[in-house]
């Protein structure tokens, strides 16, 4: 238990170190490119769930899929960088957190196995799926980083 705690305060003392260095802004260009990308790969995916041939009730799956995504992997995101700062996150959280970024992919997995779409349809949505989720980690990282620069 000692070590677990000293390994704690170690963290917590290199978090500190690390604090009093000038946090870097990213750049306006990746700032930009991220805020795009995350729109591009969402507005690919509703425009695609808006004219897709599917029952009410299956796009409301697939939204639901891509909006619970989303705020899987900002959660996942903003956990790990707590962690890597020496801001305390539960185990369980953590965990929750992964489980749900995880989940989501593995459920449109499943749901685009079944459907019945065309190989394109289904490599559509999971690329423009798989965008938006990348790009809102990279939003989520650029916001905190620009939070973290400007309050130093």
């Amino acid at each position: 238990m000692n070590q677990i705690t000293e390994e704690k305060t170690e963290l917590v003392n290199k978090y500190q170190d690390n604090a009093s260095q000038k946090a870097e802004r990213p750049s306006n260009a990746f700032v930009a490119v991220s805020w795009t990308m995350l729109l591009v790969g969402m507005t690919a995916y509703f425009i695609g769930l808006y004219n897709a041939a599917m029952e009410l009730n299956e796009k409301g799956y697939y939204f639901t899929l891509i909006m619970f995504g989303l705020f899987a992997v900002v959660s996942v995101q903003k956990s790990v960088r707590d962690r890597l700062e020496g801001i305390p996150v539960t185990d369980l959280y953590y965990g929750i957190s992964w489980f749900a970024a995880i989940l989501s992919v593995t459920l449109l997995i499943i749901g685009l196995w079944n459907a019945d779409l065309t190989l394109s349809e289904k490599g559509f949505y999971s690329m423009s799926f798989l965008l938006s989720m990348f790009s809102a980690i990279a939003v989520q990282k650029n916001t905190r980083d620009l939070q973290s620069a400007d309050n130093k």
